[in-house]
C-alpha cells in the first residue's frame, strides 16, 4: 500500500486483501481502475491552476503509479503540457516549495570519491534509462539549480507513458554542482548546497565519476543529458558519446525533432525530402539546443547529397550579439565557428539577416519571448509562398512570436511549429491547430529502441532514421491542413514506429548486441511496452504464514475462485 509501483489502493480484490494481509485497512468498496480513472479525471479537471494541477498528479504518481500512468497515457494530450512544457517550467521555478517526497537521486560535490557505492543506495537492479542535468539550463528560464530536478521526473514520466519504459526501471538525476542564481543562493529554503557553480577539473572530474558510477552499476542503462549550459553541453556529450549508450536531448533529440518537422512542411508545399538541399536557414539562438538544430539539418541536407561545405553555407546563425561572424574569432565556439559566416558583417541584426539572406526557414530557440517581429514575419512571407517559421523555445512565455502571430503577420501562408503547445483558433472563417514541435515525439522511442536492441551508443544515423519515421507518421490529411507533426494523442504509435526505424538503423550499422527479427520489429516493440494495468499481486509463503498460521483465506470476490496456496517467489 505504501509503495506506488505495487499500490492499487480502492482496487485490490477480496482475496488479495487476505492474502496480502489488507483486510480492514482499506475502505470495503472495491473499486474498479475506470472508477478510479473517473474519480482522479474530476479532482484533476477541477483544478485551474496549471501548478496545482502538476501537484495533484506527481502526489498520484507518489500513490499509485499504474493509476498515474493509465490516466497520462489515456488522456496524454491533456496531461502532456502538465507534466512537461510548458507546466514544467513552473514546477522548477516553485520545486522548493512544492517538494513533496523525494524521487530519483542527487549527486554534489561532498559525495565526491562515493557515488560509485552511492548507486548502490537505489533500490532498482534493473535501471534502463537515466536522464540526468545539472540544472544550469532549465528551459528559457536560465539557471535554476537543485530545482531543475523537475525536468529529468517530467521527462521520464514522458518516457513511460509515450515510450513504454517500465517506471520502475527509470532514474532522474539531479548533479548538485552548484548554482550561480543570486537568489537562490540567499534563499535559506534552497534544497541544493548554497555555493557557486563549479569550473573547469572540479565539474567535469565530477561529472566522469558519476557516469562511471551509472557504467559500473549498470553497464547497459541509456544515459540522456538534459538542459546541461551550452558552454559544457556539447563538450559532455563529445566526451562520452563514442564510449557510452548516451545522447543530449537538446542537441540531437531538438535537432531530429525539428529536421522531422521540417521534412514534413516540406511535404505542405509539395516537395520532397530531396528538397532539402534548396532550403536557406536563419537560426536565432546559437546555444547547444541552436546549433543542435543546425547540425541536424545540416547533416540531413548532407543525406540528400549535399557536400559538407555547401550545407554549411546555408546558415544563418544569431546569437544576442547579431550574425555569427568568423571575425569574432576566439570569441566563437568551435561548434560555432562552423556555421560562422565570412560573407556578411558580424553582429548583423536578426531582421538585417533575413532581409540579406532571403531565407525559406525561420527558426526560434534563443529563449526570447516575442523576438519574431511582425515586420520580420512579413519578410519571411514576402519572399517566400508558404514560409517555414518555427519558433521552438520553451515555455510558452519565451516563445519567439505565438501562432496567431505568425499566421496574422503572413496573411496566413506560415508553416507554422512551435516548441510549446498553442491552443487552436478561428481566423477568417478558417480553423488553425498549431502543430507542436515537441521532443516526446522522438526522445522516448530512441531511448526505448537503444533498451530493446541493446545499442551500444547512438549515432547520427540512428537519429536522422528517427526523424524520418516520425515525418512519415503524420497522416495526408493533416499535411493538407497545413500541420506538420501528429496529433499528441497518438504518442504511443509514433513512439513504436520511431523506435522500430532507430532499431533497424542499429542492427544495419551493426549497433545492436540483441538480436532482433527485422521482419517483426515494430510488433515486437509494442509487445514490450509498458502497459499500466493492475496485475495480480502475491505474497511470499513465509508472509503469508505470518499472516495467516491457520491458512483462513476469509471472503473472496465473487467473480474469483477461492485462492489456494500457491505462491510466487
Amino acid at each position: 500500500m505504501h509503495d506506488p509501483l505495487f499500490n492499487k489502493g480502492t482496487a485490490f480484490r477480496g482475496f488479495e486483501r487476505d492474502r496480502l494481509g489488507l483486510r480492514g485497512l482499506v475502505p470495503p468498496r472495491r473499486l474498479t481502475m475506470d472508477t478510479q480513472l473517473d474519480k482522479v479525471l474530476s479532482n484533476f479537471r477541477a483544478l485551474r491552476d496549471p501548478l496545482q494541477k502538476n501537484v495533484y498528479l506527481c502526489e498520484l504518481m507518489d500513490r499509485n503509479e499504474t493509476l498515474f500512468y493509465r490516466l497520462v497515457i489515456e488522456n496524454i494530450e491533456e496531461m502532456a503540457p502538465i507534466i512537461y512544457t510548458p507546466t514544467v517550467g513552473k514546477v522548477c521555478q516553485k520545486f522548493g516549495t512544492v517538494f513533496r517526497r523525494t524521487r530519483g537521486m542527487y549527486f554534489c560535490q561532498e559525495d565526491r570519491g562515493m557515488m560509485g557505492a552511492m548507486v548502490y543506495n537505489w533500490p532498482r537492479d534493473d535501471v534502463q534509462v537515466v536522464v540526468v542535468t545539472d540544472g544550469s539550463r532549465i528551459l528559457g528560464l536560465g539557471d535554476l539549480g537543485v530545482n531543475g530536478m523537475g525536468i529529468p521526473i517530467g521527462k521520464l514520466a514522458l518516457y513511460c507513458a509515450a515510450g513504454g519504459l517500465q517506471p520502475d526501471k527509470v532514474l532522474p538525476v539531479m548533479l548538485d554542482l552548484g548554482t550561480n542564481n543570486e537568489e537562490l543562493l540567499r534563499d535559506p529554503h534552497y534544497l541544493g548546497l548554497p555555493h557557486r557553480r563549479l569550473e573547469g577539473d572540479d565539474y567535469y572530474s565530477l561529472v566522469d565519476e558519476f557516469m562511471s558510477a551509472v557504467r559500473y552499476r549498470w553497464p547497459e542503462a541509456v544515459i540522456q543529458f538534459e538542459d546541461f549550459s551550452s558552454d559544457k553541453a556539447m563538450t559532455i556529450l563529445n566526451t562520452y558519446k563514442d564510449e557510452f549508450c548516451c545522447f543530449n536531448d537538446d542537441i540531437q533529440g531538438t535537432g531530429a525533432t525539428t529536421l522531422a518537422g521540417i521534412l514534413s512542411a516540406l511535404r505542405v508545399q509539395g516537395k520532397g525530402p530531396q528538397d532539402l538541399v534548396h532550403q536557406k536557414v536563419v537560426v536565432a539562438g546559437a546555444g547547444s539546443a541552436g546549433l543542435g538544430v543546425a547540425e541536424a539539418l545540416r547533416k540531413g541536407m548532407v543525406q540528400q547529397g549535399m557536400s559538407e561545405e555547401d550545407a554549411q553555407r546555408t546558415f544563418f546563425v544569431c546569437d544576442q550579439h547579431g550574425l555569427l561572424s568568423k571575425s569574432r574569432g576566439a570569441a566563437l565556439t568551435a561548434d560555432q565557428h562552423v556555421f560562422a559566416r565570412d560573407d556578411l558583417p558580424d553582429g548583423l541584426s536578426l531582421e538585417a539577416t533575413v532581409k540579406e539572406a532571403s531565407p525559406t526557414i525561420l527558426l526560434g530557440v534563443s529563449g526570447c519571448g516575442g523576438l519574431f517581429t511582425e515586420s520580420l514575419v512579413a519578410q519571411m512571407a514576402s519572399v517566400n509562398e508558404r514560409p517555414i517559421i518555427f519558433p521552438l523555445s520553451n515555455p510558452t512565455s519565451a516563445a519567439e512570436c505565438t501562432a496567431e502571430q505568425a499566421y496574422d503577420w503572413s496573411g496566413g501562408s506560415a508553416i507554422f511549429a512551435s516548441g510549446s503547445p498553442f491552443d487552436g483558433f478561428l481566423r477568417n472563417g478558417n480553423e488553425y491547430q498549431p502543430s507542436q514541435c515537441n521532443n516526446m515525439f522522438i526522445f522516448p522511442g530512441v531511448g526505448f529502441a537503444a533498451v530493446v536492441c541493446g545499442a551500444k551508443v547512438i549515432t547520427d544515423s540512428m537519429l536522422f532514421a528517427a526523424a524520418e519515421a516520425l515525418a512519415g507518421c503524420l497522416p495526408p490529411s493533416a499535411s493538407k491542413r497545413g500541420q506538420v507533426f501528429p496529433a499528441i494523442n497518438n504518442i504511443r504509435d509514433v513512439s513504436a514506429t520511431v523506435a522500430a526505424a532507430v532499431i533497424r538503423d542499429a542492427v544495419k550499422n551493426g549497433i545492436a548486441t540483441t538480436e532482433i527479427d527485422l521482419e517483426n520489429v515494430e510488433e515486437n516493440v509494442r509487445s514490450k511496452m509498458y502497459d499500466p494495468t493492475y496485475s495480480q499481486v502475491a505474497a511470499t509463503r513465509s508472509e503469508h504464514l505470518a499472516r495467516s498460521p491457520k491458512f483462513g483465506i476469509g471472503i473472496h470476490d465473487a467473480d474469483q475462485p477461492p485462492p489456494v496456496l500457491e505462491f510466487r517467489r
